[in-house]
């Protein structure tokens, strides 16, 4: 996965197109291996399911896309970063448990990567929040966050099953600007390299501004 291209606003999710690798070797792996690694589950019809924040998607291994579970025929979900993001998870993830201890992102061992273009993606969580807490706190609960006691106001988002963010909001005023900072489960890099964690962020703050984990 790579950054490049990318605008800096939430709300540009695309041009982006996934490797057909990372469908053939998912297509490789032992599904019960994937779902012990990732604690996702086996969906009978399509191939996995896994939660992203408080929204169920379905992967569909065959015709290789997303899906969002519906009463009928599961429609096709048209958001290739967040597709991205899923396959790198499903081929990557390790079984280990969050050690609940956060990291900012300069502390990882790739710290080095998220600056300059490769900055997390947070103009747009402060332009819809910095001035409105409660807004910030209403949003971040309806993807499933809970409070945690950092900053002005801060969440936990169960992004993946396995990759916790946290997002911490300090209000502005009349004399400081206001300000967003993204951490996270020191376990993060067994899942995710650098730029894929860059493209979690970047989704993870789209569904904050747009106030929902999956477009309907």
């Amino acid at each position: 996965m790579s950054p490049k291209g990318y605008r800096s606003t939430p709300g540009d999710l695309s041009p982006l197109t996934i490797p057909g690798s990372h469908w053939e070797d998912l297509a490789e792996m032992d599904p019960e291996e994937v779902c012990r690694r990732s604690k996702a589950e086996m969906d009978p019809e399509y191939g996995y399911r896994l939660s992203f924040l408080n929204r169920q998607v379905i992967v569909d291994t065959a015709n290789r896309c997303l899906r969002k579970p519906s009463e009928d025929t599961a429609q096709i979900l048209d958001d290739p970063l967040l597709g991205l993001v899923v396959l790198v998870y499903l081929r990557n993830a390790v079984d280990v448990t969050p050690e609940n201890r956060m990291a900012a992102a300069k502390e990882l061992r790739e710290g080095h990567f998220f600056t300059g273009i490769h900055g997390l993606d947070v103009a747009g969580v402060i332009e819809a929040f910095g001035h409105d807490p409660e807004g910030f706190a209403a949003a971040a609960e309806a993807l499933g966050g809970t409070r945690e006691p950092h900053a002005d106001v801060s969440y936990r988002l169960p992004a993946l099953p396995r990759v916790p963010l946290y997002y911490l909001l300090w209000e502005g005023d009349e004399d400081f600007e206001p300000s967003v900072t993204v951490c996270f489960d020191r376990t993060i890099e067994h899942h995710f390299a650098a730029d894929a964690i860059w493209g979690l962020v970047k989704r993870v703050s789209h569904a904050l501004v747009t106030g929902t984990a999956i477009a309907d």
